[in-house]
C-alpha cells in the first residue's frame, strides 16, 4: 500500500494539471487568439481608414480646381435650356462678328434616347462679307455653351434673301444643336417652337 502511493499522488498529480491545462490554460489561451483576431481586425480597419483619409483629403485638395470643372461643364450644358441667355451669347458673337443680319430660332428640348440630356436643335441664319461670317463661325465655336454643327448652307444672299443688295454678300443657314441636362424642359426652361428672332447691324 505504502508502495502505491507515490504512483496514486502522481496520477492525482496529473489528472490536476490536465484539469488546470483544460479549464485555465486553453480557456486563456482562447482569449489569446480571439485578442489577437480582434487586433488583426483592428488594423485592417486602420489602413482602411487611413486610405479613405488619404483619399479625402487629395479630394479635398483638388476640391477648387473640381469646383471650377464642375462650373465649366454647367455653363456648356446648363440644367435648363435658358434661352434667353443663349439668344444673348448668338447676338454677342453676330456683333462682334459684325454681320449685318442674324436671326436664331431654337427647337424644342429633346431628351436622348439614354434621358441624360436634352437637345435643342436650333436654326440659325446670318447674312453679310464673307469674313464676317467666318469670324460668326469661329465665335460660335467657341461659344460658353456646348454647340454642335449639324448642317451648313452658304449662299449669296441677293439670291436667297431680299433683305440685302450688295452682291458681296453671303447667307448663312446652320443647324446648330445645344444641351441642357433638364430631360422635362420644366421650371426654369424656356423652351418654344416660335423661336426669338434679332437682327443686328
Amino acid at each position: 500500500m505504502n508502495r502505491r502511493a507515490p504512483i496514486i499522488a502522481g496520477v492525482i498529480a496529473a489528472l490536476v494539471a490536465l484539469l488546470a491545462v483544460f479549464l485555465l490554460v486553453l480557456p486563456k489561451l482562447g482569449e489569446v487568439s480571439t485578442a489577437q483576431d480582434e487586433l488583426q481586425t483592428a488594423e485592417d480597419q486602420e489602413v482602411t481608414l487611413a486610405a479613405q483619409l488619404n483619399a479625402l483629403q487629395d479630394a479635398q485638395a483638388a476640391a477648387p480646381e473640381t469646383e471650377q470643372e464642375i462650373a465649366a461643364i454647367d455653363a456648356e450644358i446648363p440644367p435648363t435650356a435658358d434661352l434667353p441667355s443663349l439668344f444673348r451669347l448668338l447676338q454677342g458673337a453676330a456683333d462682334r462678328s459684325a454681320v449685318d443680319f442674324f436671326s436664331f430660332t431654337p427647337g424644342t428640348p429633346v431628351p436622348n434616347a439614354a434621358g441624360s440630356f436634352s437637345t435643342i436643335a436650333s436654326q440659325v441664319t446670318v447674312s453679310g462679307g464673307y469674313f464676317a461670317i467666318d469670324e460668326f463661325l469661329f465665335l460660335l465655336e467657341t461659344l460658353p455653351r456646348a454647340a454642335k454643327v449639324t448642317t451648313l448652307a452658304v449662299t449669296p444672299a441677293a439670291a436667297a434673301s431680299t433683305t440685302t443688295t450688295s452682291t458681296s454678300t453671303l447667307q448663312l443657314q446652320i443647324t446648330v444643336e445645344f444641351y441642357t441636362t433638364d430631360l422635362s424642359a420644366g421650371p426654369g426652361s424656356v423652351p418654344g417652337p416660335s423661336g426669338v428672332t434679332g437682327t443686328g447691324a
